[in-house]
């Protein structure tokens, strides 16, 4: 089992900045492919960002592509998400998820890919 906690969340104005955390336990984090994905209210949930096990091959929403930074520090088993020149539009709640399997990058951007996943982070961005 691995358990994902996400934090750094919180209430920004448009075009500020914040940086999502989500530390991994109970499993090795390099053994780990991790993702992103948010919900916005009477939405479905969508795909955000992913990283493969190394860190080295990365993919993005085209919606937040250039905005976004996903990156792993697999000493501190923790994955990050740099979120700059925040929209209202990015509003939502923010999951981290965990896959184990190894998959290609285009299947990490699909919720089903993911073995764990988070509780969440509200994001909320004012006008």
């Amino acid at each position: 089992q691995v358990q994902l906690a996400e934090s750094g969340g919180g209430l920004v104005q448009a075009g500020g900045s914040l940086r999502l955390s989500c530390a991994a336990s109970g499993r090795t984090f390099s053994s780990l492919a991790m993702g992103w994905f948010r919900q916005a209210p009477g939405k479905e949930r969508e795909f955000v960002a992913a990283i493969r096990r190394t860190g080295i091959s990365t993919y993005y929403a085209d919606s937040v592509k250039g905005r976004f930074t996903i990156s792993r520090d697999n000493a501190k088993n923790t994955a990050y998400l740099q979120m700059n020149s925040l929209k209202p539009e990015d509003t939502a709640i923010y999951y981290c998820a965990a896959e184990e399997d190894g998959s290609a990058g285009y299947i990490l951007q699909r919720s089903y890919a993911y073995d764990y996943w988070g509780q969440g982070t509200q994001v909320t961005v004012s006008p």
